[in-house]
């Protein structure tokens, strides 16, 4: 038995020799697109539990790619991406992908990110409590403690922690996080979201200066580590 089927979309020979024989090994079972249309065919046809996706792909863009697949599956879709290319990856995560790994990247990272992304397909990222540590959110209760002592939030840094605690593990945006918690008419206000992550880490953290638990994604968001 497998732990799921990966299709592996990227047109870069020796990025697919690398990967596929390493997340067989572990345990996958591993399909490769080198293009954009083959890859719509494969997600279609052998429906794979979860998609890496270079953004760079010779017939067509990635992101146009990750448009249409979500035209017909919900498959998690992890986003590869150069380190030069936030704003692509800006609009690859808002456009619908489940999280990104930059280049060049470590296969014990993609693990780690296909795991998570694996446990929300499953149901596991809608979990009505997350755990960070000594933090623990109840998001039916909407009730935080830590080290098992409430903490007392405003609504809204209440309302920006359940939905990196709804993400956790993975990169929210900070337009996602504008537009949900203060609506969309807030969602350049990226000073006032900086404010309130502060406050929340101040809040939550051990050290807000060195902060473990909402962790800064630059330029693209923010990130809530949780247990896994």
């Amino acid at each position: 038995m497998t732990l799921g089927r990966v299709l592996i979309v990227d047109d870069e020979p020796q990025i697919r020799r690398f990967l596929k024989p390493a997340l067989a090994a572990a345990g996958y079972e591993v399909l490769t697109a080198e293009t954009g249309m083959e890859a719509l065919r494969l997600l279609a046809t052998a429906a794979p539990d979860v998609v890496v996706l270079d953004l760079g792909l010779p017939d067509m863009d990635g992101k146009d790619v990750l448009r249409e697949a979500r035209a017909f599956s919900r498959a998690p879709i992890i986003v590869l991406s150069a380190r030069d290319r936030e704003a692509e990856k800006i609009l690859a995560l808002d456009a619908g992908a489940n999280d990104y790994v930059e280049k060049p990247f470590s296969i014990g990272e993609l693990m780690a990110r296909l795991r998570v992304a694996m446990r929300h397909a499953a149901g596991g990222g809608n979990a009505a409590t997350v755990r960070c540590g000594l933090v623990v959110i109840d998001l039916d209760k909407r009730l935080v403690t830590r080290n098992g002592e409430p903490v007392r939030l405003t609504p809204k840094e209440y309302d920006l922690l359940a939905i990196l605690a709804r993400h956790a593990g993975r990169v929210v945006t900070h337009r996602q996080i504008l537009r949900t918690v203060w609506g969309p008419a807030h969602q350049e206000d990226m000073q006032y979201l900086r404010v309130f992550v502060g406050q929340l880490r101040g809040k939550i953290e051990e050290d807000p200066s060195a902060p473990k638990l909402i962790q800064t994604e630059p330029g693209i968001g923010y990130r809530l580590i949780g247990e896994e």
